[in-house]
């Protein structure tokens, strides 16, 4: 497919890079960012969203397999997912290991790097107050840094509300899943779309009203949680025609997916990784002449 798009798609420096999130899935997706690194592909313009956005940043950071090591050998080390940690700290993650000890401590987190080419990464959170969707940067302060990426990772309902300059915040993903739109209202035409769904997927999940006891602070929290299954599912029908169009190049599992959002198997993430990675090194293959 990709050497029929090569054909008339242009891969220049104006090439967005989209990064999906989706949890645990995100594995597939540092996979995919570590063959970049290999292969020295940078892109100049990337908005990442919620598990996205951690891996975004140790691809900004030029710094290979830290989200492959945080993905997988740390959780098989300090198993950070469970619901103790929703009843200790509030969140379904240990957060306080996630962004604090595995940035500052465990595996460091090269701030200088990732700052030099932070004006060029974007990370989507959804504003609490408006229901609506904020692109965010930072390229400077790192406790902000993090309370952002914090703050694009934080799923509704197993996970605190973050405050970022003082605004409380949640997942991008609650919004702008995918947000190739904002990539090209920002004068990025062409963009490479990194996926965490096979190819064809929509959600069988429904939408409900959200009861007003839940975020009562919050009402147009409420309304856009009680429609993100079906905006997502009509960000996935826009991509399959820009796709078709050739405005869009999507990197994406190809073997049918048994990992959810919260999996704790390394086994099947690590193979999911590796796809990633090979489909990743495909990529740069195929478009070896490219200079970003």
């Amino acid at each position: 497919m990709w050497q029929f798009i090569k054909g008339y798609m242009q891969i220049d420096r104006n090439t967005g890079l989209v990064l999906e999130g989706g949890g645990m899935r995100g594995v597939f997706t540092s996979g995919v960012l570590d063959a970049f690194m290999k292969n020295d592909l940078y892109f100049r313009y990337i908005v990442a969203v919620s598990a996205g956005a951690c891996n975004g940043m140790s691809y900004v950071s030029r710094q290979p397999r830290r989200a492959r090591i945080s993905n997988i050998d740390m959780l098989a080390k300090f198993d950070y997912i469970g619901l103790r940690h929703l009843v200790t700290q509030g969140c379904i993650f240990d957060q306080d290991l996630l962004y604090d000890k595995f940035p500052n401590e465990y595996i460091p987190f090269d701030f200088d790097t990732y700052f030099r080419y932070a004006d060029g990464f974007e990370m989507v959170t959804t504003n609490c107050q408006t229901g609506r969707t904020m692109y965010l940067t930072e390229n400077q302060d790192r406790q902000r840094a993090l309370d952002v990426v914090k703050a694009s990772s934080s799923l509704p309902f197993v996970s605190k509300i973050v405050t970022v300059d003082g605004i409380p915040m949640l997942d991008g993903g609650i919004v702008d899943s995918i947000p190739v739109i904002h990539s090209m209202e920002t004068g990025h035409s062409i963009n490479v779309l990194v996926l965490t769904r096979n190819k064809g997927f929509r959600s069988s999940e429904k939408d409900h009203k959200i009861p007003h006891f839940v975020y009562k602070k919050y009402p147009r929290l409420r309304v856009a949680l009680s429609r993100r299954i079906v905006a997502y599912n009509e960000q996935l029908d826009l991509i399959d025609k820009l796709e078709a169009s050739g405005q869009v190049i999507c990197i994406r599992p190809e073997k049918v997916l048994d990992v959810g959002r919260m999996e704790k198997d390394t086994q099947k993430l690590e193979a999911l990784y590796e796809e990633g990675y090979r489909l990743g090194d495909a990529f740069c293959r195929n478009f070896p002449n490219h200079i970003l």
